[in-house]
């Protein structure tokens, strides 16, 4: 699997995206947050990607300064009260996880969050040890993510080492009691 087949598999996950509304008011342009009502101003998020809903489709494109949005040769303005919705940021611990991860174990621990009911973009804290130490001498530890998809909480504990074999087993408990393990060894 190489990055590319990753980022895409990342992008497709549940709640990846923050959708809402825009609205010019005072002469800045406001995000009002669908899911959680929230307004934030609309240019914490310029020069990122976003997509606008334009005629029952989602047109992508980076958006600029003063409500300016450049799709391929094209800028346009952004209208008053129209959809769009925003990529959501990793947490970074998790971006650096994820990238740490031989291919099966990613696989692996992607399938399993997401038949849980999880996204990896419903995670609300990461501790990765991993970052503290050097895999290419051996390292062992435990990880711990804590997932909130706002119908229940889950706790997963990576635990790891790396030596001659690499050993990667995830202990997933949600908050209703279930408990899932996996483990994968190569």
């Amino acid at each position: 699997m190489n990055q590319q087949q990753r980022l895409k598999l990342i992008e497709s996950q549940l709640r990846s995206y923050d959708t809402g509304t825009v609205e010019h008011i005072n002469e800045q342009w406001i995000f009002f947050d669908e899911e959680t009502e929230e307004a934030a101003l609309l240019e914490q998020f310029s020069n990122q990607e976003i997509e606008i809903l334009r005629k029952n489709s989602w047109k992508r494109g980076d958006l600029l300064d003063g409500g300016s949005v450049k799709c391929g040769k094209e800028v346009f303005q952004l209208e008053d009260g129209e959809m769009i919705r925003v990529r959501k940021q990793l947490v970074y611990s998790l971006e650096r996880l994820l990238a740490e991860l031989k291919d099966e174990a990613f696989l692996y621990f992607i399938n399993t969050l997401n038949s849980l009911h999880f996204s990896i973009h419903d995670c609300i804290y990461c501790y990765n040890h991993l970052t503290f130490l050097d895999p290419g001498q051996g390292a062992a530890g435990v990880n711990f993510l804590i997932f909130d998809n706002e119908e229940s909480i889950c706790s997963i504990q990576h635990h790891f080492n790396y030596g001659d074999m690499q050993n990667d087993r995830f202990e997933f408990t949600l908050s209703s009691g279930k408990r899932t393990v996996i483990e994968k060894i190569s």
